[in-house]
């Protein structure tokens, strides 16, 4: 079985460097099973939200794995239409109960809602002070997003998850949250499938073998990036994993770089127009 390295974050909490992400998993059977080959075969990470609608069965797969709770990293959301201080308080407590566990480990604002992103925050600090959590933090915050929140916070976020491939490689925000010790994840690693026939991508993949999912997953790896790529396709779950194995030559990582268009596949978090 593959062991994922982990990632130390500014607390000290190993936080693994690849996860299972559970967008779009809205069949109930489909997603347990999902679930539970990831666990099976290794990964220790799951990231839900609650506009996912699938909390309940990422807390149904853990309780029915063979691995211990301790060892499983959960991590979750609070929606833009729960956001604020008390309502994020008791949006926390629907996923804890919705989760069927007794804590977190990450809990993040899914989007910065302009008006309540400190307050939203406030209280996801709050979860961490009476250890409902074990890492506060964000999703899809730019820079003057985080430094509304350091201008207020005894704590500052230690995860910020974004929009990352190599189509749209964020260096200012990486190098910003890097200087402020912020781990990066990134969501839609794989650019949606938009990048996988890229010709680079393609090309290096030919050079060492792998896939080019593959690929840009080392890609992200070898830059301090973790990953939560979605899947329910039991040999994708397996192959995603297998990126710990082989590694890319300086040459390669600046081929990737090289690619980049700073083109999104996802919204702007300056210009979203989701519900809230």
């Amino acid at each position: 079985m593959t062991i994922i390295p982990s990632k130390t974050l500014s607390n000290g909490v190993q936080m693994p460097y690849l996860g299972l992400g559970v967008y779009k998993m809205t069949d109930r059977e489909e997603a347990i099973l999902a679930m539970t080959k990831a666990l099976e075969v290794g990964y220790r990470a799951i990231d839900t939200a609650a506009i996912y609608g699938n909390e309940k069965e990422v807390g149904e797969a853990i309780k029915n794995a063979n691995v211990s709770r301790e060892e499983i990293f959960v991590t979750t959301k609070v929606w833009n239409n729960d956001q604020g201080y008390d309502n994020t308080l008791r949006a926390f407590e629907t996923s804890l109960k919705n989760l069927g566990l007794e804590y977190v480990d990450l809990y993040l604002t899914h989007w910065p809602v302009e008006d309540k992103l400190v307050d939203t925050y406030r209280a996801i600090e709050r979860l961490y002070d009476e250890k409902l959590i074990r890492v506060p933090g964000v999703s899809n915050h730019h820079a003057h997003h985080l430094e509304k929140i350091f201008a207020k916070a005894n704590v500052q976020p230690m995860v910020n998850q974004i929009e990352l491939h190599p189509y749209f490689s964020q260096v200012e925000l990486r190098a910003f949250c890097n200087e402020h010790n912020i781990a990066v994840t990134a969501w839609s690693p794989l650019g949606r499938g938009g990048i996988l026939q890229d010709e680079v991508i393609t090309t290096i993949a030919s050079e060492v073998g792998k896939t080019a999912a593959q690929v840009i997953l080392r890609w992200h790896y070898q830059q301090d990036i973790i990953t939560i790529p979605k899947s329910v396709t039991p040999t994708r779950i397996e192959e995603n994993m297998q990126i710990f194995d082989f590694e890319l030559s300086n040459e390669q990582l600046a081929q990737i770089n090289n690619i980049n268009k700073d083109q999104r596949f996802g919204q702007n978090p300056d210009t979203f127009h989701f519900d809230f």
